[in-house]
């Protein structure tokens, strides 16, 4: 087995605060080296949101595993020309904060690629780094609101509630990040020559929802130009899975002791679910269209659904899918997921032992390789002495003058 690392070898500066740490988290799980630069007394996420693990936010311990920490202070001269000190042995230089950030510090971007010409930079932010929203402070579910993805519901006293869902914007920017970066450091080791982008939350989480917005766009044009597909007879739904409410061999069904969701809207699944269960009758009384039909609005097929699926377990209708070549998916909770007998066969946790708390590994898998645990999230510059020592070569006494001045801290 070949315990190489993909991005072994591949060094990452970065400078950020709370859920933004995740920007680099992907690419430490593949063997970055990612050196966190905090501000003195650290990034305050580690005591931000719930749950607290043993004194530490899952949130932190999260987004920073596989990173080393050093506390510097951009605000002093020495603290800066440290940070250029860093850059110089650098492949990758991130911000993820308030826009700008290094800018007023004078490590933007024009100074990095004077420092280290193939350095490439990405700048991640709320709201991007120009237009009215650039300098409005945000937190992650801004980003969803701002994209329509998440919209408030009223309590039982008509008070707005933010609902449970996703956090798209957190999630999402990261891995788009990420594929910038990667790309970034194809184009320098190939040019010599570095790069700078950016990008907003906000922005990639409706990116991620694209079939949705784009989807109400198409409808702004004329009826004569968009339509539903031809199984709806051309009629327009609404876009994303809200045009799905009303489906039948398209939809959730209780099952024996849980749910599953059914999915034979190409008729070659219809006609096999039927077959299998020994209800030809079915299929040869609404055999339906080739592909995408839903059955929207056949309340008698749904009843006869609702009686078929209540028959069995869960898992019965998951093997019969297999088996039968029918598309049926077990529906899960976040809670129930880790039971799943899919889940337990191809998730290995991080453990708690070792990452401080329970944790999804990166959901790549390599062939010929097995990824290396990334390791624990940092304490605030515990690799501060490291770094220092061992990236730009300071002896131990320069280090503790650098310490007694508040330059640096080492926890």
């Amino acid at each position: 087995m070949n315990a190489t690392m993909p991005l072994e070898g591949v060094r990452i500066i970065e400078v950020s605060l709370l859920g933004a740490a995740a920007v680099t988290t992907s690419l430490a799980d593949l063997g970055a080296e990612v050196i966190k630069v905090e501000p003195p007394g650290g990034d305050y996420g580690r005591s931000m949101t719930w749950p607290i693990v043993e004194g530490e936010s899952l949130l932190s311990l999260h987004c920073n595993r596989g990173k080393q920490s050093i506390v510097l202070d951009l605000r002093t001269s020495k603290g800066a020309d440290l940070f250029r000190d860093l850059v110089a042995a650098a492949d990758v230089v991130v911000e993820a904060m308030r826009p700008g950030a290094l800018e007023r510090r004078g490590l933007g971007y024009e100074e990095l690629k004077r420092i280290n010409p193939r350095v490439v930079h990405i700048a991640m932010s709320g709201f991007g780094a120009t237009g009215p929203y650039r300098d409005l402070p945000s937190h992650g579910i801004a980003f969803d609101a701002w994209a329509g993805i998440v919209e408030p519901v009223q309590d039982e006293q008509g008070r707005c509630t933010i609902p449970p869902h996703v956090s798209i914007g957190l999630n999402a920017a990261p891995l788009y990040a990420s594929i910038g970066i990667l790309a970034g450091i194809i184009a320098a080791r190939t040019s010599g020559i570095g790069t700078s982008m950016e990008i907003a939350q906000a922005e990639a989480a409706a990116a991620f929802d694209w079939l949705r917005i784009e989807t109400w766009r198409a409808y702004e044009r004329p009826e004569s130009e968009v339509t539903g597909n031809a199984s709806d007879r051309f009629e327009r739904r609404e876009p994303g899975t809200a045009g799905m409410r009303d489906g039948v061999r398209y939809q959730f069904y209780e099952t024996a002791d849980g749910h599953i969701l059914f999915m034979a809207s190409e008729q070659a699944f219809w006609r096999n679910f039927c077959a299998g269960i020994g209800r030809d009758d079915l299929f040869e009384r609404w055999p339906g269209e080739l592909i995408a039909d839903h059955a929207r609005g056949n309340e008698e097929l749904r009843a006869e659904l609702i009686d078929i699926f209540r028959s069995a377990s869960t898992d019965y209708w998951v093997d019969f899918g297999v088996r039968h070549n029918t598309a049926i998916a077990p529906m899960n909770s976040s809670k129930t997921l880790p039971t799943d007998r899919h889940f337990v066969k191809r998730t290995r946790w991080l453990p708690a032992e070792t990452h401080g708390a329970d944790m999804l590994p990166t959901p790549l898998k390599l062939s010929g390789t097995e990824l290396r645990p990334p390791g624990r999230a940092p304490s605030a510059g515990q690799h501060t002495r490291q770094v220092l020592r061992g990236l730009i070569g300071l002896s131990d006494d320069q280090i503790d003058q650098l310490l007694a001045a508040g330059t640096i801290e080492q926890r």
